[in-house]
């Protein structure tokens, strides 16, 4: 019993030995390439705002037209124009409506 304490103190005393030789080293300051590297590392990473915000043509549609509709899958740019057209005059949508409306459907 007494040798697993004697080696629990041991191994605890050299744990706190390294670290506080650890923590008495000056810490280093990382070089000019390094920061470079670090800042480009970061930029890379960062996700644009922009893709967290819907698109104006997706808000237009939630707003306007998925009272009645759920947006399809896929359909070809020359029906989504046709449709859009007839539901322009039937919602009462403005031209720039039509267009962004037009942008999310058939992009």
């Amino acid at each position: 019993m007494k040798k697993i304490t004697i080696v629990r103190i041991a191994s605890l005393a050299l744990l706190v030995f390294s670290l506080h030789a650890l923590s008495a080293q000056e810490p280093k300051t990382p070089s000019t390439a390094s920061k470079q590297d670090l800042t480009k590392k970061l930029a890379v990473s960062v996700q644009p705002l922009a893709t967290s915000v819907p698109d104006p043509g997706e808000r237009k549609f939630e707003a306007n037209c998925s009272r009645c509709h759920t947006a399809p899958e896929q359909l070809s740019p020359r029906i989504v124009g046709t449709v859009v057209r007839h539901m322009r005059v039937r919602a009462s949508l403005s031209a720039e409506d039509e267009r962004d409306i037009l942008r999310y459907l058939a992009p």
